[in-house]
């Protein structure tokens, strides 16, 4: 007898151990494919923000259309954030969670589809010049167009064709694919945090949460090598001859093969749907259980008296639950501390922001850096500083158990170290370049106060150039030049590299000892000093990044502590719906509008109308 009670005690144990190892299994999977699709939603968020300038030149578009499209990825999100909030936690989380991904996959791969259907990039579509033919006969010069002057085709007639053309519209296509992406990240991190605190001992899940967030920064990584690897790359790599392409990554017409980041974010995130697709809604029930689990519970509501009940019930608790909600939202917004935290972390994140969408073009106008080189420099640099930044704030939030007047003051001191470097940036400007037509007279010799329609000099007016053109020069006195026509260059050295232009009388008039009058193809580099106030700038932005990181750990716990505890939830939503719609959706766009309002020169379209900026005023861009 006594051995048989035994043989059931050890046989229940056993059952009892494969439950327990059934269920640490289904979460390990989940925490694993979670990790997994964090690392793709970081990948795909991070590749948009360093690919926003190659695709506001690659569609002709303004900065201000640009960080449109920026936001639409919070537009996206804003969309259904609350609905999968809500009704995620009564379904199956895991599947929808599966579903986001593909969906955010998809997006993603929408968003490059355009690339395959635009045709080549032309990055003279001034003149009509085929980017595969790489003669200097193609690059008009003061000979050349007095020749051609009298055979140009009537403007009417170049616009007929203008429409065929013109690919610009395309545009929408990446608008719609980020749109797109933003509604299938949004069940990632709610239902995720969810699951993980609803199926782990309590004080565990904040473990795996932050265990999940730093797994997740291998996306942003990756993100930032993939994007400087393929800004090095030619828009159209694989379809056109490279030795034929006389920009390089400098250049300001230079587009990068932008859409092979969104193919492998596309992939990637496709990739990390399919394991939610294969785990249980609730690892603690095994199939069988959760199925009799079901049946007694019909069982148990097939009574009718019961039924009625519940009905009268269910409806009493939704209309408590409405007035319950707007009496909640109107005790957190009559919370001045709420408030007043509201409103300051609008501005402060505001800022990043802004910083983080326009970086690469700021880099690139001020300093003469190129995408490539910027995207790496972030990804060593700045990106470890804020990781490190993020762990030394949450360590000392716990190490001196601040209360919430030293949180306050902890992101006081952060938000004032972020206003004092931008003070001293404005000490890091370089000057602004010496461009002929723009900051100077054509002849080099005086500045101009506009650079709107500097009239031709006596050293080119004969030369019939098209002042539309963008087709840049270096002189060797410093100074460059919109197009060798512009320049006044009578001659070229043919297709040998570098390809250089002579007997240019605009360089002649500036008084040059050596009569070496000629231009080379591309815009003059920045000088030493300009050179030393990027190193300097940029060792600025590291510590800026670190000090700030700090300050926004605090802001994560002073949101929960200004408010009563059975708010938070609300308090945490209401505070990401403002940063979101306010801070990610528009930022983009007016800091854009403000961007544009710098341009010395737009490009134009075969249509005649204008499209991407192709040099800003770099003293006010900084």
């Amino acid at each position: 007898m006594d051995q048989h009670q035994h043989l059931n005690k050890t046989a229940e144990s056993a059952s009892s151990e494969k439950k327990k190892t059934r269920r640490c299994n289904g979460f390990k999977m989940f925490l694993a494919a979670l990790s997994f699709s964090y690392i793709a939603r970081a990948l795909g968020g991070i590749i948009m923000k360093m690919s926003i300038t190659q695709i506001e030149r690659r569609f002709d578009i303004s900065s201000s259309l640009a960080g449109l499209i920026d936001g639409s990825f919070e537009i996206g999100n804003l969309l259904v954030i609350v609905f999968v909030s809500y009704f995620g936690s009564k379904l199956h989380r895991p599947k929808l969670i599966g579903i986001g991904c593909l969906i955010m996959g998809t997006g993603s791969i929408l968003t490059a589809l355009p690339h395959f259907f635009m045709g080549y990039y032309r990055y003279s579509k001034e003149t009509n010049i085929d980017p595969s033919e790489n003669s200097t006969s193609n690059l008009p010069n003061c000979l050349s167009n007095q020749m051609l002057s009298l055979n140009r085709t009537p403007p009417e007639i170049v616009e007929r064709g203008c429409v065929k053309e013109s690919g610009s519209h395309m545009w929408i296509y990446v608008f719609l694919g980020n749109v797109l992406r933003g509604i299938g990240e949004s069940p990632i991190v709610p239902l995720g945090i969810s699951y993980i605190d609803d199926f782990t001992k309590e004080g565990h899940s904040s473990l795996y949460i932050g265990t999940v967030n730093a797994v997740g920064m291998i996306g942003l990584v990756f993100g930032f090598m993939l994007g400087s690897l393929f800004a090095k790359m030619y828009v159209d790599i694989g379809y056109v001859d490279l030795s034929t392409i006389r920009i390089t990554p400098k250049d300001s017409r230079w587009v990068g093969a932008w859409w092979l980041g969104f193919l492998v974010s596309g992939i990637l995130s496709i990739i990390s749907s399919i394991p939610f697709f294969f785990l249980l809604p609730n690892p603690n029930k095994p199939q069988k259980e959760r199925k009799v689990s079901l049946f007694l519970h019909v069982l148990e509501t097939n009574d009718k008296r019961n039924q009625i009940t519940n009905l009268t019930n269910r409806g009493k608790n939704i209309t408590k639950n409405v007035t319950g909600f707007f009496q909640s939202l109107k005790s957190i917004l009559t919370n001045p501390l709420y408030v007043i935290f509201v409103i300051f972390t609008l501005f402060h994140m505001s800022s990043y922001i802004a910083s983080i969408t326009y970086i690469i073009k700021i880099m690139e106008q001020q300093y003469g850096r190129s995408a490539s080189e910027t995207n790496f420099l972030l990804g060593i640099l700045a990106l470890p500083a804020i990781a490190i930044g993020m762990f030394s704030g949450g360590y000392i939030i716990k190490k001196f158990k601040l209360s919430l007047v030293g949180l306050a003051k902890l992101g006081f001191c952060s938000a004032t170290v972020h206003l004092l470097s931008q003070v001293l940036y404005f000490f890091l400007i370089c000057e602004s370049k010496s461009v002929a037509g723009l900051t100077l007279t054509y002849d080099g010799n005086s500045p101009v106060r506009s650079h709107v329609d500097v009239p031709l000099s006596y050293c080119n007016s004969e030369c019939n150039c098209d002042e539309s053109q963008w087709e840049p020069v270096c002189g060797n006195n410093g100074i460059t030049y919109i197009s060798p026509c512009l320049a006044g260059c009578k001659s070229s050295s043919g297709n040998k590299e570098p390809i250089v232009f002579y007997n240019c009388s605009c360089v002649e008039v500036t008084g040059l000892q050596n009569k070496n009058y000629s231009v080379h193809l591309g815009e003059c580099p920045r000088d030493d000093a300009c050179t030393r106030k990027f190193y300097v700038y940029f060792a600025i932005k590291v510590l800026d990044s670190f000090l700030c990181a700090i300050g926004l750990t605090s802001y994560s716990v002073l949101v929960i502590k200004i408010v009563q505890p059975e708010l938070k939830a609300l308090a945490i939503g209401f505070h990401s719906m403002i940063l979101r719609s306010l801070g990610g959706i528009l930022v983009p766009i007016y800091f854009g509008a403000l961007i544009d309002t710098t341009c010395m020169k737009w490009s134009t379209t075969s249509c005649g109308a204008r499209g991407a900026c192709r040099i800003y005023n770099s003293t006010f861009l900084g």
